[in-house]
């Protein structure tokens, strides 16, 4: 198959081109991100393949479509960002990657966890300006803490393993508790009690119309004060504004965010020469007990190959007219 690669990254074409030979398609990579104005990159071409921050809305899924595509490689595990009633209605066939490396982005929480409990992005910086004093260090253990997983797929699985290595009382909210995950000792529990009873919440759920701003100042009031947040899954999981309100209220003690709700405008992109135009989340840079990333969580070698791998295994089902396997299912 002929297929557009569209908002290329360069880890990304290597990862990809590491796998390319012998597989019998031919990619093209397109820095662009996929919008109206870009579409038209994809005439020739038999599918494309996309990532998150590509919006495939009704008026580029018509745009493809009367190039003649109807089929999408998506190189991520979320699909909130498509018309999934349009992409039906056109009879487009759409593949996701939906578990690349659970651990990746597990760990990763950990990652953000770790450094807003015992400040050692503070502390890097302190020591290269030769200050060694450990006034304004101090930390928190994480040990013996309760920590409340909103979501337990493959990513809330890893994430729970690893808090258990940390000696944690684990609590969980999903509509399908784990078995598994019970006989671990997980607790499953009402999303409110969960809410009442963490002292660190991590977020691994993905984004519905019914998860939309799930932490809002409603939740923000059941939670105990000091409570930690960590979210690695989608942006709008959390409302800013009420999060903004909570850090500044102390409801919120620490919150890690690896996903912003407006990042389609902001992360993968470098703007260090540019005025930072998103009000809140210059906002939220401005709070000392605040650590953000640009969404690079799933950012490992071992899930950058992954994500290569079962993107080109969709290509080979579809070309081939088999069952697939990571169909999305459309409507």
């Amino acid at each position: 198959m002929k297929v557009a690669f569209f908002n290329t990254k360069p880890y990304e074409q290597k990862s990809f081109e590491a796998q390319l030979d012998g597989s019998g398609h031919d990619f093209t990579f397109f820095e662009a991100k996929l919008d109206l104005d870009t579409a038209p990159l994809a005439k020739g071409f038999d599918a494309i393949c996309s990532f998150v921050n590509d919006h495939l809305d009704q008026a580029i899924l018509e745009k493809l479509n009367g190039f003649g595509i109807n089929k999408v490689v998506l190189r991520c595990a979320g699909f909130n960002q498509i018309d999934l009633e349009a992409a039906k209605v056109l009879d487009f066939t759409i593949c996701r990657v939906p578990a690349y490396s659970p651990e990746a982005v597990a760990e990763h929480s950990f990652a953000l966890l770790l450094t807003l409990s015992r400040k050692t992005h503070k502390a890097f910086n302190r020591v290269r300006d030769n200050n060694f004093s450990l006034v304004g260090l101090t930390g928190f253990n994480i040990h013996q803490k309760t920590i409340g997983v909103i979501g337990t797929g493959a990513i809330g699985k890893a994430f729970i393993r690893i808090a258990m290595g940390f000696g944690c009382r684990i609590l969980a909210y999903d509509l399908y508790p784990d078995q598994k995950m019970k006989d671990l000792g997980v607790s499953y529990l009402p999303l409110e009690d969960v809410l009442n009873q963490s002292d660190i919440l991590s977020l691994h759920c993905p984004l519905t119309e019914d998860s939309f701003h799930m932490i809002n100042k409603k939740a923000l009031q059941k939670m105990k004060a000091g409570v930690t947040i960590i979210n690695t899954s989608r942006g709008a999981l959390i409302n800013t504004k009420d999060a903004i309100s909570g850090l500044k209220k102390g409801k919120i003690g620490f919150l890690g965010i690896d996903v912003y709700e407006q990042e389609e405008n902001l992360f993968f992109q470098n703007l260090s020469e540019e005025i930072l135009q998103d009000e809140q989340i210059a906002r939220l840079m401005t709070f000392p007990n605040v650590l953000i990333t640009g969404h690079q969580a799933f950012l490992t070698h071992e899930a950058l190959s992954e994500i290569a791998r079962v993107t080109l295994l969709n290509l080979d089902q579809i070309e081939a007219g088999m069952e697939l396997d990571n169909q999305v299912k459309l409507g």
